[in-house]
């Protein structure tokens, strides 16, 4: 379904499209879409890349104050961020949002300003004031609260960084078109470090900044997400396989995989109740053991029984 995109903007704006990959997280998608009207400065056109009709907010979507595409296509977070790259139109920038993430009031306008006044810009992740996914989750309450509690105006500052974060992150079109870029399809399911990968690729023709106007909260929502068992697979042999790449240096790379296997470990033993410590480390020693085979490749979980997702 879909919604024709509106006359392009004056010549002193950019047409900005916010690009949501989501599955199994119909609320977190319907108030993704609803929060779009406290915006300041709305983005010119969504687009919602989903796994089929039950990922969708049917109400949301009728009512959404943006002109939207809903696309449908394979499971997987590098495949459905690729579709939206596959019809992007003329937007000059696309912002890649988690649908469990909350944009603070003037996200979308500091975007703006910031691709506007810095055309060396071509990679930009926001400050997550709050994040989730370390805990069992933040509510959509809890986010306002916390973006409606911080310091009025932003203040503005930027750092050079490696890599956007993959809740939040934009990028200038021209490159991803220009040549033709895409994200690694290799990286499945959940996508492990395809943020990384992806930003690495585009910043190769400018800038990769944070900005601490860009400001928003991860609630770490975990419905839909991977298997503990396939994505402590894939925290071995994503990082690998990326080193491998030459996308990531090797002394990073080792250090993620041997941070996350420490962290598994040490926790097994009293795990998170939303976390599945323990599958997590089962993963990361059979992705060690294919290591040492010489058979280490992320596409492997997708044949690994798993079980179901950590904590939905």
């Amino acid at each position: 379904m879909s919604m024709s995109a509106p006359p392009h903007p004056r010549a002193d704006t950019l047409r900005i499209t916010l690009a949501i990959a989501t599955l199994g997280r119909r609320t977190d998608l319907g108030q993704a879409l609803n929060d779009l009207t406290r915006q300041t400065r709305r983005p010119d056109r969504v687009i919602v890349s989903a796994t089929g009709q039950g990922d969708i907010d049917d109400t949301a979507v009728r009512q959404c104050c943006v002109p939207m595409s809903v696309m449908f296509g394979a499971k997987g977070l590098t495949r459905q961020r690729n579709l939206v790259l596959d019809h992007l139109e003329d937007a000059d920038v696309v912002l890649f949002l988690d649908d469990d993430f909350v944009m603070a009031n003037d996200f979308v306008q500091k975007l703006e300003d910031l691709f506007i006044r810095a055309p060396s810009i071509v990679v930009a992740t926001g400050q997550v004031q709050a994040d989730g996914i370390g805990t069992a989750g933040l509510t959509h309450d809890a986010a306002h609260a916390i973006l409606e509690g911080m310091q009025s105006p932003a203040p503005d500052g930027l750092v050079e960084v490696n890599n956007g974060y993959g809740c939040n992150m934009a990028f200038r079109t021209a490159p991803i078109r220009d040549n033709a870029l895409r994200f690694d399809e290799n990286l499945p399911l959940y996508g492990w470090l395809e943020d990384v990968d992806f930003s690495r690729r585009v910043a190769a023709f400018g800038r990769c900044v944070k900005s601490t106007s860009l400001r928003g909260v991860h609630l770490g929502t975990k419905a839909g997400r991977t298997s503990g068992i396939k994505l402590g697979y894939s925290q071995v042999a994503n990082p690998f396989y990326l080193m491998r790449g030459a996308i990531m240096r090797p002394g990073h790379a080792l250090r993620l995989i041997g941070g996350n296997m420490l962290a598994n470990a040490a926790k097994s033993l009293r795990p998170e109740p939303w976390v599945d410590r323990r599958g997590r480390l089962r993963g990361n020693f059979a992705a060690v053991a294919d290591l040492l085979r010489g058979t280490a490749h992320p596409l492997r979980v997708l044949d690994m029984k798993g079980r179901t997702d950590e904590q939905t």
